[in-house]
């Protein structure tokens, strides 16, 4: 007898459980899923030609599929562009970016503390208005202030003409970004910090920085790639061969080797590898910001 009740109760629950999975809710996103295939094929394909094309011969490239590994790779365009100055640019690039992050990044980090934590005043709040104007501007628009400034200062065709700005546009947006997930920290564990004693140098340093690491090397990695990056400073600010970073090298580099289509391939690799190895260590705390940032 029970069993008999137990069979058709559990024909209807299957029933049911049915009529839920096909119901609008339920439906599979066909044209979502296309589109995502769709976008996934304008990722991977010219980073799929782009790795295939740094290991083939220049003779004969332009007789072979572009999209058909080579039969025979070869190191040569990575030894080529390495004996071109490549290792002069890189240095150059690396000694900008540095140099602009790690101040820009450290005084944003204490401009944000001093307008969250600091005492309510008009002077605060007139700096936070002019880094939130800061947002507003372009570079664009300042190249010509910025070139007189620079020739004014007597640092042109130097490595300092593309730090000093390179600083100042990355305090605005860090500042932004810092000072929001310090607002986020909770009022009574500052108010601990100062309890026993602790001044306000070590209560930024021992209590707000460790709390928004993962907003500092969100900041840090974004401005470094922006940087990095970077064409338009190096291009009006410097002049000599010597002092050119990797994105303007990429440009001349072309244009002397514009045949030469597998050693530029090889060249565009070599620039992005950094940046992909500070994005592999970091993108723990990256996506931590990011998620953080999203929530609020």
């Amino acid at each position: 007898m029970s069993a008999t009740l137990t069979k058709p109760r559990h024909q209807a629950d299957s029933r049911r459980v049915r009529q839920r999975g096909t119901g609008p809710a339920h439906r599979r996103n066909w044209l979502g899923g296309l589109a995502g295939w769709l976008w996934l094929a304008v990722v991977v394909v010219p980073v799929y030609w782009v790795l295939i094309t740094s290991f083939k011969a220049q003779s004969g490239y332009y007789s072979s599929n572009p999209m058909v590994p080579p039969s025979k790779p070869t190191l040569d365009n990575y030894l080529f562009v390495i004996q071109s100055d490549f290792v002069t640019y890189f240095v150059n690039s690396v000694v900008v970016t540095a140099g602009a992050v790690v101040p820009a990044v450290t005084f944003s980090f204490m401009a944000a503390y001093a307008i969250v934590r600091g005492w309510p005043s008009r002077f605060l709040r007139m700096v936070n208005g002019l880094f939130l104007m800061g947002l507003a501007i372009p570079l664009q628009a300042t190249v010509i202030p910025i070139y007189l400034i620079i020739i004014r200062l007597r640092l042109y065709d130097s490595l300092l003409a593309l730090i000093l700005p390179s600083i100042a546009f990355a305090i605005p947006l860090s500042v932004l970004v810092l000072a929001n997930f310090i607002r986020d920290v909770p009022k009574e564990l500052f108010e601990s910090m100062r309890i026993d004693g602790a001044t306000e140098w070590m209560t930024l340093w021992r209590l707000a920085a460790p709390l928004t690491r993962p907003a500092i090397v969100t900041v840090t990695i974004y401005n470094a790639l922006t940087i990095w990056n970077g064409f338009l400073l190096p291009l009006i600010l410097t002049q000599s061969p010597t002092r050119r970073t990797l994105p303007l090298a990429l440009w001349t580099f072309q244009g002397q080797f514009s045949v030469n289509v597998p050693a530029v391939v090889a060249a565009i690799v070599l620039t992005t590898l950094p940046i992909l190895a500070l994005y592999v260590f970091g993108r723990r705390q990256l996506l931590g910001g990011l998620a953080a940032g999203f929530s609020r």
